[in-house]
């Protein structure tokens, strides 16, 4: 199969309901639609994820995620016009409503990401709206940077895994900007400067 195969079988599962495994510019992730609340709970089951955790949510363009964002502010534009699409995840506050429970820990934060990565890309296009993106593995175990390092038992309770491969072989920066001064969360393939966060 190509690669555009596997998208749009991807595409077609996440349009269902499903659960996917795919390549991201970082490690696996492995998502669902975010306007599925079902699946998100299906999703938050199968990683053995807290509740009370917040995930990661992948999006294609800035325009799609500030949909989802209560007035951002302007460090949250300029984050996103100097490092998306790439690997920083961008913590703001968000429009409740629009966005199930679990996704934002029970808060009213939530951590959105543009991958620079065209299969990441094409499968957030293809579904329509943003997709989850924590990491494909069980809650506490190791991040996946390759498709053979997938846990067969985390493969075997998914609708479909597309193949491929990452970039940068490191999680994203998580950076929280509804923090005075705002914060780095964790620190990963992008480093920041001091300056840009304020």
């Amino acid at each position: 199969m190509t690669i555009d195969e596997h998208i749009k079988q991807a595409v077609s599962a996440l349009r269902k309901g499903g659960i996917v495994i795919y390549p991201t510019d970082t490690a696996f992730g492995i998502g669902c639609r975010i306007d599925d609340r079902a699946a998100v709970d299906t999703l938050f089951t199968i990683r053995k994820r807290p509740l009370t955790q917040a995930t990661p949510v992948l999006v294609d363009s800035i325009e799609q995620s500030l949909s989802y964002l209560d007035s951002p502010s302007d460090i949250v534009r300029r984050l996103m016009d100097t490092y998306w699409p790439g690997a920083l995840t961008i913590i703001g506050k968000c429009k409740k409503n629009l966005i199930h429970s679990p996704i934002r820990g029970g808060g009213e934060t939530v951590g959105f990401r543009m991958p620079d990565h065209e299969t990441a890309l094409a499968i957030v296009r293809g579904v329509g709206v943003p997709i989850l993106g924590p990491s494909a593995n069980f809650h506490g175990s190791p991040t996946p940077y390759t498709f053979e390092s997938l846990d067969p038992e985390l493969v075997k309770l998914v609708d479909y895994v597309v193949p491929g491969t990452g970039k940068a072989g490191n999680v994203s920066t998580v950076v929280d900007t509804t923090t005075s001064p705002v914060t780095i969360v964790r620190q990963g393939a992008v480093m920041l400067h001091p300056e840009e966060l304020v």
